[in-house]
């Protein structure tokens, strides 16, 4: 997901690499270090990433605290026909938890 501040300007698909994708997520690693060259040639920012859960849970999981990087990285999670967006709460250089925030979708 590319944009600035609270706007979402783009959206790119990236393969989800896990050894058990049903249960995890890892974006491929060249994908993002694709989106990482673009920015640093005047691309638009990496605003954040998103995945589902297929268990309708349209919030992170404990799993996805345990795994989340302590960077300012919004999250989307699609589920049950539903999109929330969250920021990683970073205590002690880890996270710890995420609160909801709210993104405009631009186009």
């Amino acid at each position: 997901m590319r944009g600035a501040g609270d706007i979402v300007a783009a959206v790119e698909l990236a393969q989800n690499v896990a050894a058990d994708p049903a249960r995890h997520f890892e974006i491929d690693p060249a994908a993002l270090i694709s989106a990482g060259k673009d920015v640093r040639s005047g691309g638009i920012p990496v605003l954040g990433f998103f995945h589902s859960h297929p268990n309708g849970v349209a919030a992170p999981s404990s799993t996805d605290v345990a795994h989340a990087a302590p960077d300012q990285h919004i999250w989307l999670i699609i589920a049950d026909r539903s999109i929330t967006a969250w920021q990683p709460v970073v205590a002690d250089a880890r996270v710890t938890g995420f609160i909801p925030v709210t993104l405009l979708v631009e186009g």
